[in-house]
């Protein structure tokens, strides 16, 4: 086993309707009256009414929110640039994703890009490091990334979609409600149990000796996030099994895994060069076809 430093400061606030305390917690971080970008996807948040509860949370606790709605799957520079801007403009103080890992990754790398003289993408293909970052939040919608507890970033451009990632990103308060899982399709689901598993996967496979306590541990997170994916195939409203797979899914991509020993990250490669090829491949389903050839392979 490798020598290694490990520290996760976000703290996981989990549970039914916790997505309401979201000002409160906020405010532990950020001080009064300060404007607030809040990141999402599509139409859902605001039809299903999180985001007006999420805006209610933040006045109630005098911060001010500023809604920047659009993100779509495999994140693109061009709204993670408008993002700055309009961040800029009202001179936010903190970012709160509420989505999956795309919105998370998203409200990332705008928070690395608001106080940067350059231009963001240059942490992704100059490989420089942010020496500064406003703090992120978030409100999960979709376990399947583990944005939500991670130091990673991936954002696309074009054809071209690159990773990045610093410990000043790491959300500081991140919300898991399984009920906000209710209404998933499918195919998201399918998509987020695959991705989850890939994450522990891309660590697991690793030729380091003498690893067996965080092998131990990645196997019975493998094995539960598998049983569990299984109930939700059957009932997407399962409440219980939302709560494995939401916990699982956010712990197999906060490093905890992968202490250590030397990472793969073979799979997400080619899969990150597949759906940058075509955005309208979803990352999940790109790692069920990379995968199982990559083990053939290997």
């Amino acid at each position: 086993m490798n020598n290694f430093e490990y520290s996760n400061p976000t703290r996981l606030v989990f549970g039914k309707g916790e997505e309401s305390r979201i000002g409160e917690l906020m405010r532990a971080r950020v001080p009064a009256m300060s404007p607030v970008l809040v990141v999402y996807g599509g139409g859902s948040a605001k039809a299903s009414g999180l985001l007006e509860r999420i805006s209610e949370s933040l006045k109630a606790a005098d911060l001010v929110p500023i809604e920047f709605g659009g993100v779509t799957p495999n994140p693109q520079l061009s709204f993670v640039q408008k993002g700055i801007l309009l961040a800029r403009e009202h001179r936010v103080k903190a970012i709160l994703a509420v989505g999956g890992g795309s919105v998370i990754d998203a409200s990332k790398a705008i928070a690395i890009g608001v106080p940067y003289v350059g231009d963001v993408w240059d942490f992704f293909t100059k490989k420089i490091m942010p020496t500064e970052a406003l703090p992120v939040a978030a409100v999960l919608t979709l376990p399947a990334a583990g944005s939500e507890q991670s130091i990673r970033i991936v954002i696309s451009n074009g054809d071209r979609k690159l990773g990045a990632g610093s410990p000043l990103v790491r959300p500081f308060v991140s919300v898991i409600d399984p009920e906000l899982f209710f209404t998933l399709p499918e195919k998201q689901i399918r998509a987020g149990v695959i991705d989850m598993m890939s994450h522990i996967m891309e660590r697991y496979f690793t030729q380091t000796k003498n690893t067996d306590f965080v092998d131990g541990q990645a196997e019975s997170a493998m094995k539960t996030i598998m049983k569990n994916g299984l109930k939700l195939k059957k009932n997407p409203k399962d409440y219980d099994a939302w709560c494995q797979i939401g916990l699982a899914g956010s712990f197999a991509h906060n490093g905890y895994y992968g202490l250590g020993q030397v990472e793969d990250w073979a799979s997400h490669g080619m899969e990150h060069e597949l759906s940058a090829w075509d955005t309208t491949i979803t990352h999940g389903e790109g790692l069920a076809v990379v995968i199982p050839a990559w083990m053939k392979y290997v």
